[in-house]
């Protein structure tokens, strides 16, 4: 009987890391194909390829890669023997080159991307488990059409909705007040939801540069106003609270929007919206009153993710809110 067939699409990260005999830290050292080979259930589940896209730290991934990712895992899934794909990818940035891919993929085959907290080395690495547990949902049923998910620790998470929370806990990455979308026991893969917040938008030739600056205690703006005058297309804020800044960053923001940069306002907590409630100078209502845009309950990071990719198509305030709000 023919296996199904899913891609591996490598990146780097944790999970391909070894410890340097000579330094006794983790470096990359693992390719894709080494990864698969160290799994050898894999081979009784499914065939497999893989792609060999990078081997980086999670650290250096960032827009630089994402659009060529996205293109490469949307030509294997254009491909009518492949039944979905998996991505190796650090922890670190994880969760933003999901959202990216969530954003851009067109098609409705499962995409899981997957990290691990301890490297290879380690005699009680989680790699290995994450990328079976990977592969196994995308083989069960009702996996399409789920959009991107991040699988980490069995955990089933929505790329929209997943943050990492722990800097080394194999518990790392969950979805907050959304909750999982399911999870991959022992003996089935269970489907609990799915994410209702999803949108899809074209790459564009070249993304435009979009800053974050967050908000700290007596902040003088300068940082915004530095950001803007190196150039910056876009600002998010990562602010207190319901999106709140002080009058010093207040002013700075009044400075950007009239000069034509776009400032979306997210929140620097982990659970709830940012919303233009309060109206003392720099309150969230005198934000928005100011021009700024409201990121809902988008981390200050997943933020910028969706801003590099709305800002090329408006750059009215009231159409970059509407996709903030979707």
């Amino acid at each position: 009987m023919t296996k199904p067939l899913v891609a591996i699409v490598a990146t780097g990260g944790t999970i391909a890391m070894r410890i340097d005999p000579a330094t006794g830290a983790p470096v990359p050292a693992l390719s894709g194909a080494d990864l698969v080979a160290a799994v050898p259930r894999l081979s009784e589940v499914a065939a497999l390829t893989v792609v060999e896209f990078a081997n980086v730290p999670s650290a250096y991934m960032g827009p630089a890669y994402w659009p060529d990712l996205a293109r490469t895992v949307e030509g294997l899934l254009a491909r009518p023997d492949i039944t979905g794909a998996v991505i190796l990818h650090g922890t670190d940035t994880l969760d933003q080159t999901a959202y990216f891919l969530d954003l851009t993929l067109t098609g409705d085959k499962p995409v899981v991307v997957i990290g691990a907290q301890r490297n290879a080395s380690d005699p009680d690495g989680d790699g290995g488990r994450n990328l079976l547990n990977a592969v196994r949902q995308i083989l069960a049923p009702g996996a399409r059409d789920m959009g991107v998910t991040v699988t980490l620790n069995h955990n089933i998470n929505a790329a929209r909705e997943v943050r990492k929370t722990h800097t080394n806990n194999v518990e790392t990455f969950n979805s907050g007040d959304a909750g999982f979308l399911g999870s991959v026991d022992e003996d089935r893969v269970v489907f609990a939801r799915k994410s209702l917040r999803r949108q899809t938008l074209p790459i564009p030739a070249a993304l435009p540069r979009v800053d974050l600056v967050a908000m700290v205690a007596g902040c003088d703006g300068a940082q915004l106003r530095h950001a803007v005058a190196d150039g910056a297309e876009a600002v998010v804020l990562a602010a207190y609270g319901f999106g709140n800044v002080n009058d010093a960053l207040y002013d700075a923001v009044v400075d950007a929007v009239a000069e034509g940069v776009t400032i979306v306002v997210a929140s620097q907590l982990s659970n709830g919206r940012a919303l233009p409630v309060y109206g003392f100078k720099g309150g969230g209502s005198t934000l928005r009153a100011a021009g700024a845009v409201f990121a809902d309950d988008l981390s200050p990071d997943k933020a910028r993710v969706l801003a590099l990719l709305a800002l090329p198509i408006t750059r009215d305030r009231d159409a970059l809110q509407a996709f903030y709000d979707r």
